[in-house]
């Protein structure tokens, strides 16, 4: 299993949403096909894929040929864009916003996993990134 919180080199480049005309970096293909409704019935085509994690965006994936995915085109809550305490914050470990506002441990926890390359953030976490940077801090 490889380190998924490691720093990619291609990580950088970025695309503008075609909704919020911010740039965005990429996110990987197998990403948001694992994350789409019905995916077999989709038009997603292999491309670049870039993620819009502003919370008042209803788009979450976009492609280089500037086609969208909503929202409610995945089978996941992407957290991010979601307001409850139960919105995940760490995909892999079932960790929620109010679990990570509350117990240290948890972070701890994920922290420790991710040392050993224990998790698989690049397919769980709809962006396709290391979960620990989303965490609160804690006081």
């Amino acid at each position: 299993m490889s380190n998924c919180c490691a720093k990619k080199p291609d990580e950088n480049k970025r695309h503008t949403c075609p909704e919020n005309k911010t740039a965005y970096g990429k996110v990987p293909y197998q990403t948001v096909l694992l994350h789409i409704k019905e995916a077999w019935k989709s038009n997603i085509k292999e491309q670049a894929y870039y993620f819009c994690d502003a919370p008042d965006c209803e788009v979450v994936y976009f492609a280089a040929d500037n086609s969208i995915i909503k929202k409610d085109q995945l089978k996941t809550k992407v957290g991010i864009k979601e307001t409850s305490d139960d919105a995940l914050i760490c995909y892999c470990f079932d960790v929620s916003r109010i679990v990570a506002q509350t117990d240290s441990t948890a972070k701890e926890f994920v922290i420790e996993k991710t040392k050993h390359a224990l998790c698989s953030c690049q397919t769980q976490n709809p962006s396709g990134k290391c979960c620990l940077k989303d965490f609160p801090k804690l006081n």
